[in-house]
């Protein structure tokens, strides 16, 4: 069996000069809390404590990046237990699904996901031979064994990764009752929530006529008017604020907004309302609704993050039988300078808001979004997120990033993640990759070593916490 062990250098410079440089500024930052601004962890886990049920419900069957990668090689989702739409049967054993995975494991090589699992398996589990098929059993053994002790409950594990706050992600449709479980446990653990009104904003969405009547029925107002819609979502983030909510989350196509004068607003929603919103009706009502959200966290303080560009359940069979957020998002070309102007038009020189954007077009960089963060003070740079989240993904980021906007306006690192157990693992590669893109630095005269010291503690630690308020 081969061994599985992690390298105390790993993703640092090759060069011994500029690795030693990495080392020193990595040492001090290695132990720092974990703040997680944004993710997509279960609060139910937080509220409840309940134990992870088995090795492949955990780590396989809720994980995009895991079994997206199995299916292009033409295993099918069923035989991995993702559950179906209509609740038709899948696979049902984990241990049958956690063969399956190692018997197929070699395709992650030098993928972050590679990077992660084996951190998981390393740190969380204290195994120290590779996962392959010879090896399935043991793993599944070990693991599942693990997962019936008190010490891998939700909580525990929270306290032992380290985690000052971890945020959530819900719908303005959610009662957020986990989230009160957790306020009255008495559990120390900070679980915040954070606002995504997406199900009630994007007219694209199956389903949103009903979203908006129980929309209106939970704010307690009437959303057949413009200005009856406006006070429910400021109602409900009045009510998400009380539940720990700093920000906003916006899953947008495009980066798309507008500025319509009352009338022009109130006729567009009129015709969204009443379900006869063209697609031109619906880009426009979505780029109104960012402007909206805008004015709302000018008024109530919270940060508003935007995640544009991604082609969401590009493939019609896998969504019809499976759902959303099954693997089959696909990044595409994003503009932003003529998307954003009428907000910033209008907002882009308030330094009561914060906009912090997200891109999966890594062209746009250096091209549009570090000249804007780097001009405009409502506006940061979100660290690479999802298909960009990687050692790779991260070093073209500072590279293109930071020339124009430097490093105070970018907002550290977040995990976007579902993965719970992967969380200090991502965390880690990015405090390593920052501590090696400093080095360099450092290495070629272009900053000094007390400087680099002080923007590896900003970048872990202080800059997220200062651009998300908590």
């Amino acid at each position: 069996m081969a061994k599985l062990a992690l390298h105390p250098d790993r993703l640092f410079p090759a060069d011994e000069r500029t690795r030693s440089i990495a080392r020193a500024l990595y040492a001090p930052i290695r132990d720092l809390p974990i703040i997680s601004p944004h993710g997509h962890t279960d609060p139910a886990w937080f509220a409840y404590d309940e134990p992870f049920a088995n090795p492949a419900d955990l780590l396989i069957v809720p994980d995009h990046y895991v079994f997206r990668m199995l299916y292009s090689q033409g295993i099918k989702l069923e035989d991995l237990g993702v559950p179906t739409v209509d609740g038709s049967a899948t696979a049902t054993d984990p241990r049958a699904i956690w063969k399956i995975f190692a018997d197929n494991f070699y395709l992650f090589r030098g993928t972050p996901s590679r990077a992660w699992l084996d951190w998981v398996f390393v740190e969380v589990f204290g195994l120290d031979v590779r996962l392959e098929p010879a090896t399935a059993n043991l793993y599944y053994d070990t693991i599942d064994a693990a997962l019936k002790t008190p010490a891998f409950r939700p909580r525990a594990l929270y306290e032992r990764f380290n985690i000052e706050v971890i945020a959530t992600t819900e719908s303005p449709l959610d009662p957020l009752d986990h989230h009160k479980a957790i306020r009255e446990s008495g559990w120390k653990g900070r679980v915040v929530t954070a606002y995504r009104p997406d199900p009630v904003v994007d007219p694209e969405t199956i389903g949103f006529a009903d979203n908006l009547k129980r929309f209106g029925e939970m704010a307690g107002e009437d959303v057949s008017t413009w200005a009856g819609y406006l006070r429910a979502h400021e109602n409900r983030r009045a009510f998400f604020r009380a539940a720990g909510a700093t920000s906003t989350d916006h899953g947008h196509p495009t980066a798309f907004t507008a500025d319509l004068s009352r009338a022009d607003c109130e006729a567009l929603y009129a015709r969204v309302h009443a379900g006869k919103a063209s697609l031109a009706d619906a880009e426009l009502f979505r780029g109104q609704m960012l402007t909206e959200m805008a004015r709302m966290s000018i008024d109530d303080g919270m940060v508003m993050q935007l995640h544009p560009g991604a082609y969401r359940s590009h493939n019609p069979h896998v969504l019809a039988r499976f759902g959303r957020d099954k693997g089959a998002d696909i990044p595409m070309p994003t503009e932003y300078v003529r998307n954003l102007k009428p907000l910033l038009d209008r907002f882009g020189n308030d330094t009561r808001l914060t906009l912090i954007l997200f891109t999966l077009d890594e062209d746009t960089y250096s091209r549009e979004l570090a000249p804007l963060a780097g001009h405009y003070p409502v506006l940061r740079l979100g660290p690479p997120w999802w298909f960009h989240d990687s050692p790779e993904g991260m070093r073209r980021f500072r590279e293109m990033a930071t020339e124009t906007g430097g490093f105070y306006n970018t907002v550290g690192f977040n995990d976007d993640t579902r993965a719970f157990l992967s969380i200090p693992a991502r965390h880690d590669v990015a405090r390593r990759m920052d501590c090696a893109f400093l080095a360099r630095l450092v290495a070629e005269q272009r900053l000094e070593e007390d400087e680099a010291h002080e923007l590896a503690r900003a970048l872990t630690y202080d800059l997220v916490k200062a651009a998300y308020k908590l």
